[in-house]
């Protein structure tokens, strides 16, 4: 507001060309477009959005509430979750994670993430980034994350997003299977007459 030019010179958004109006400044609300006169209290005048400060309102206490997530494995009192496992789908604190993973088995080899109440399945890894597979090089046939779809080894390669090449591989397969099935009758017919020929022969 200290930019504004001072009143009675020039024109400005929500100002009526011509008007003077001292002490005050004509400023149009962002929500219905009326001017709203700022006097002394300034911003402090315009209207209140009840219905916008009620969905920030509920938008906090959710996060505040899923903000605490405990541990589902701890004898109450339970204690603040730290760590999650996406193969066991839970959310463990620093000791159910150990007592649940010891050494020497194969759940010692699970990767730990953070915690949380929603497990997404663990999607195919990129053995050379370590990170999750998104695209696919129809000129290598390979899936490859984002690290190696910017190297140089991919610049001129025809690259796909996974479900992009899923779906024509899919749709592929699957009139090649129907072809199949569609001539199965043909070739038992085939079959057939090819051990009739043969027993005809031996005889």
């Amino acid at each position: 507001l200290p930019r504004l030019p001072p009143i009675g010179f020039g024109t400005y958004p929500g100002r009526k060309r011509g008007t003077v109006h001292p002490q005050t400044v004509s400023f149009p609300c962002p929500a219905c477009q009326r001017d709203v006169d700022l006097g002394e209290r300034g911003l402090g005048s315009l209207f209140r959005n009840l219905t916008l400060e009620r969905v920030v309102e509920r938008y906090r206490q959710t996060i505040n509430i899923s903000a605490a997530i405990m541990c589902q494995f701890c004898k109450p009192p339970q204690l603040e979750a730290t760590k999650g496992c996406t193969e066991c789908k839970s959310s463990f604190c620093n000791e159910c994670f150990k007592l649940y993973h010891p050494w020497g088995t194969q759940k010692a080899q699970h990767e730990p993430t953070p915690p949380t109440l929603t497990f997404r399945p663990k999607g195919l890894m990129c053995p050379e980034h370590k990170e999750e597979v998104t695209h696919y090089c129809k000129t290598c046939q390979r899936l490859v994350c984002q690290l190696c779809r910017v190297r140089r080894t991919h610049t001129s390669h025809k690259i796909t997003p996974v479900l992009s090449a899923y779906q024509a591989l899919r749709e592929k397969l699957t009139k090649s299977l129907a072809y199949i099935l569609s001539s199965q009758d043909t070739v038992q017919t085939q079959i057939a007459e090819l051990e009739e020929t043969v027993k005809h022969t031996e005889v």
